[in-house]
Order: structure tokens, then sequence, then C-alpha cells
């Protein structure tokens, strides 16, 4: 199967959800970020897409602590970074473009839908370079950063431990000062992503470690870059003891690893003493949109191989032909291939439209203006992570169907989509836990008002499509709920119904965007897309919540023991 980048589709939402043309995007014209996307597009479809499927069936592999990358990994990676796309949005002052993170986010999107295996590595760079960045020393961001930006070296993140996944509290990855500014870090941490392969000549490992006088739970937990090899060329006490079998992902070789095997490996501390976790949300926030943005690419894929084996499948007789007729003439799988359209138009509009207040927050000339811009990003993000993330595996399942017998077949690839999409609700913080932050932390963000503003210009969107009297009913009732739930976040009822609710809230904003983003488009899919959307997924969103809220007191009387 063929990919074709959807560049237009990308730069349309760029306009429409991502405001492109805000005064914070002076800097960069539409020419400038069409040619961008365009090659970005040209690099994945060409390169990086034939990679998808030999991945799959020929996996990372591990031999006495080395780890080779499926054939052709390393010469694609190599020639991937000596075209500069590792330092697309990185720190100009250390060698990257400097680029906004709504370019980033478009970017993201091609690499994944190509193979998400493959752009795994340079996605988790991106975060260690923005921790760095952030929290360092300026003689380790000196030393580092270039290195990072450029792709000669690769970044990792280490957090989890097989006692302590999303909760760290119980975490014992122990660290001790050696006197000298450096510590040594011994321990075990599992799932870690590229956490050794033949990519690069070095990897950076920021590890989550705690002292031996570190108060308990999170707040005594420290951040520390910890090398495999030192500044002096020598390697450092840590290594890969073994490479997880897994669902999906196969070529991304996804790491247990050892550190301390002869009295500890060297790191150095990121940020103040027991200050890690703060210094790690830094990494984890813009990764959570970035795996966002790995939800619509796969799912972007699949409706593309979908689309395309609908028109060559001939099964079936419709009511205005005749004999066998394309299986995309049957309104079943119309309604099938639409509704995987809606859903990843709105996931690519939500991750955009999150991008760009991250970019204002940052960018904006005001103090008050990012201050605000802030404030919407954090609300986006979860919404931006969980959503996008349950469709991916909702519309991969969806190809599978259209494609019939056909899908549960690895040849014609949809099953490896399906695979791979799986595990993008529950890394990066599960969808759970997105939702729990959002009734717990962001919806009274700013005293409720970030949330208001969100909906209100929601209410403005939805008018285009559905007209002002539904629209202001929709918002009412999505606002009761999210009120509800955020009097008391800490309850059986909130936290039962916090995942049904953050569906729905992130429905009624992506549908906002997408009558927008049709109104930009003046029709075509755009606009059959938005009434879709808005017409049969957001009513479902907003029921399925309801009924959360109302089935939650079951739970508290309910013993599954």
């Amino acid at each position: 199967m063929i990919y074709r980048p959807p560049v237009s589709e990308i730069l349309l939402a760029m306009q429409s959800a991502g405001k492109f043309g805000a005064p914070h995007y002076a800097d960069l014209s539409l020419d400038d970020a069409q040619a961008i996307i365009s090659e970005a597009g040209r690099f994945a479809a060409e390169r990086i897409a034939p990679l998808n499927q030999v991945g799959d069936r020929l996996p990372a592999s591990i031999n006495d602590g080395q780890v080779t990358t499926p054939p052709g990994w390393r010469a694609t990676y190599r020639d991937w970074c000596a075209a500069g796309w590792n330092g697309l949005a990185g720190p100009a002052d250390h060698g990257g473009q400097g680029l906004p993170m709504l370019m980033a986010v478009g970017c993201t999107e091609l690499w994944n839908s190509a193979s998400m295996a493959f752009a795994l590595c340079p996605l988790l760079t991106a975060g260690a370079i923005e921790a760095i960045a952030a929290h360092a020393r300026q003689d380790l961001k000196d030393f580092y950063l270039p290195k990072l930006v450029s792709g000669e070296w690769t970044g990792t993140m280490n957090l989890t431990e097989p006692q302590a996944g999303s909760d760290l509290s119980d975490l014992r990855c122990r660290a001790e000062r050696l006197g000298d500014g450096t510590y040594a870090i011994t321990g075990s941490k599992i799932f870690i992503t590229y956490g050794e392969h033949d990519c690069a000549s070095n990897i950076v490992h920021l590890v989550l470690a705690r002292l031996a006088d570190a108060p308990a739970g999170t707040r005594g937990i420290s951040l520390f870059l910890v090398p495999k090899f030192l500044p002096d060329g020598t390697r450092n006490d840590l290594r890969c003891h073994s490479l997880e079998h897994k669902l999906g992902i196969h070529g991304s070789p996804t790491c247990a690893m050892t550190y301390g095997d002869n009295g500890g490996a060297k790191g150095w501390l990121i940020g103040g003493e027991n200050r890690g976790l703060n210094c790690m949300f830094t990494m984890m926030n813009n990764a959570r949109l970035l795996v966002g943005a790995q939800g619509v690419a796969l799912a972007e894929r699949a409706t593309q191989m979908s689309v395309a084996y609908a028109r060559e499948r001939r099964q079936g007789s419709v009511p205005e032909r005749a004999g066998a007729s394309p299986i995309i003439r049957h309104p079943d799988v119309k309604r099938m291939l639409l509704e995987m359209r809606a859903k990843t138009a709105a996931a690519r509009l939500l991750c955009m439209a999150t991008a760009s207040w991250i970019d204002g927050s940052l960018r904006a000339k005001s103090a008050d203006e990012r201050r605000l811009a802030h404030a919407r990003a954090s609300l986006l993000t979860p919404l931006a992570k969980a959503y996008s993330t349950e469709i991916a595996v909702e519309v991969t399942s969806t190809a599978i169907q259209i494609h019939g017998g056909m899908g549960y077949i690895e040849e014609t690839g949809v099953a490896q989509l399906y695979r791979d999409a799986r595990i993008l609700p529950i890394y990066e913080g599960t969808n759970g836990i997105q939702a729990i932050d959002l009734v717990s932390r962001k919806l009274c963000l700013e005293d409720g008002e970030t949330l208001f503003d969100a909906l209100k210009s929601s209410r403005e969107g939805l008018a285009i499509v559905a007209g002002e009297p539904l629209a202001s009913r929709i918002v009412s009732e999505i606002s009761a709920l999210a009120k509800t739930l955020s009097k008391a976040p800490d309850s059986i009822q909130s936290l039962a119904a916090a995942m049904p609710l953050l569906r729905a809230l992130a429905a009624v904003i992506a549908g906002g965007y997408l009558a927008e983003n049709a109104a930009l488009a003046q029709g075509g899919g755009a606009e059959s897309e938005a009434r879709y959307f808005i017409t049969v997924e957001l009513p479902t969103a907003m029921a399925a919540a309801k009924s959360a809220l109302s089935g939650a007191e079951i739970l508290a009387t309910y013993d599954l023991q």
C-alpha cells in the first residue's frame, strides 16, 4: 500500500485549528510551511514507509547486550538526520531550526504514518532535548545538546520499574553522591524505548532515581543525565539486558536496562535534588501531545488503506446498481469510512490546536498572553493525547473490518496498524490518568475561565454547522457535566466518569474545530466530516458521559471480589 502524505489536510488544519498566521507565527510564511510539510511527506513516503512492514517482520534483536535494529533502519536514520529533520524544533542556539510545535506536530504525523516504530526514536530524543534545555546546567547543555539536536546522539526517558509504573512513589532506582558533582546510579528500568540500538554513536538516558536521604514518595525523586558513553569516551556502567516481546511496534527496541553492575553508572543531576518529577514533566507534557499525533498518524494510514481497498474490492450489489459492486458503494462501508475520516480529522485538529496554544505560551509578546495560552494548552493536552489515541485503536480496528478476512491476514498491513496502535492509550500516561488529570486539575484552571473560553469558541464553531440553538445546548450540557465532576474530583462518581467526560469534552471542542475547518475549506470532504461528526460522534460521546455519571454510584457497592 502506497502512503499518500496528507499535505493539504495538515496545512488546512494548521490554518484553522492551529491559527497559523497569528502574530506568534510571524516569522514563518505559509509558503515555508508548505515547503517543509511537503518535503517531510516526501521523505516519509519514499524512505520511511518502506521500512514499516520490514520492522514488523524482522524486529530489533539483541545479542550479548548489543541491539541490532531492522534492515534499513540505520541508513534511513542517518539520511534523515543529514537532511536536518531531527533538529526541526530544536533550540537554534544549539544547532536546531527552532521551528514551532505546530510544525513539529505536522511532521510527527508524517513520520509515524510511515512507520511508528522508526519514528519513536526521534520522538524520545526531542523530549530529552527539551528537558535538558529547560533544566540542565549550562555546561551540560553545551556538551550534549548539539549532538542530540543533530541526531548524532539519541535520548531516552527512564521512568518505569517493575513495581513502579504509573505510580512512581515506589521508585527504587538509587543515586549516590560521589563528591565531585556527579552521582552513581544503580537499579533497573523497564519499557525503555530505544534504550539500546545501533543507529547512533551514543545514547543519553534521562533517569529518575532516589537519593538515600530523599523524602518518601514522589517528592523525593531526582532526574539524572546518564550517557551510554562518558565524555572521555569510556563505556558507562549500564547495559540493556533484554528486549521485550511486544504485541506491536516490533521494529522499536523496548529495553530492560540495568544500571550499576560494577558500582554505579555515572550521572549528572538535571535540575535540583528531589525536583526530578517536575523536570521530567517538561519532557512528558509535550511528549503526550506528540503521542496524540501518533494516534492521528495511524488513523490516517488505516483510513487511506481502507479507502483504497474498498475501491478495488467488489462484493455484492447495491440498490442503484446490479451485479458485483466495489464495496465503497455499500452504505455500511461508506458509513465506516466517513466515521474514520471524521474521527481522524477531529483528532488532527485537536492536536494542532494544542500545539498552537503551546507555541503561544512560548512566543506571545505579553506575559498575560503567555499565561493564558499556557492554561489553554494545559487543558487541551490530556484531550489531544487521550482522544487521538482512543480513535487510533477504533479506526485501525474498523480498517480490519472493512478489509474483512483479508484484514485479519498480516500481508495486507492493517493488522500491524491495529497492533501498533494499541500501545498509544497506555504509554506516556494512560488515558485514564489523562482523564483524572483533566477532572482534578485542568477543568478549574484560571478559576474555570480556561474551560469557559474554550467552550465559548467551540459554541461559535459548532453554530456554523449545527445552528446557534443546538450549539448552545451542547455547550450548556457539557459545562454542567464538567462542573459536576470538578466539584468533587476525588469521588468515586467523578473518577468513574472522568474518561467518558474527557471523550465528550474532546468531541465538543473538536466539533467546533471541524466546523471552522470546513468553513475555511469551503465545503467538500471537510464539510461532510464536520456534519457527520457533529451529528453522530458528538451526541454519542455526550450520551456516554451522562450514562457513566448516572451509573457511577453502582461502583460504590459493587465488589468484584
